[in-house]
């Protein structure tokens, strides 16, 4: 996966992100539901999704394959310090 791919998957959960944030206004109790699990979901695949575009970042400025980042796991990634 490129920088441009995951970028570009960034890019489109992000406006998910902003269209689920826009709607809370306006949803009944059961979608506003539904919208709260997507919306946490979408922040954790966005959270992994820059976690990958960082690592490939570091192995490039440390002169190695980019390529050798992989996704880490939900759990951890949700874990670090911001």
């Amino acid at each position: 996966m490129s920088d441009e791919s995951i970028a570009a998957r960034i890019d489109r959960l992000v406006n998910e992100e902003h269209d689920l944030r826009s709607r809370e206004q306006h949803d009944t109790p059961e979608a506003l539901e539904a919208d709260a699990e997507r919306l946490r979901a979408v922040e954790v695949e966005l959270d992994v999704c820059w976690d990958l575009l960082r690592q490939r970042r570091a192995l490039r400025d440390a002169s190695d394959d980019p390529d050798q980042a992989q996704a880490r796991d939900p759990n951890t990634v949700e874990r670090y310090w911001q």
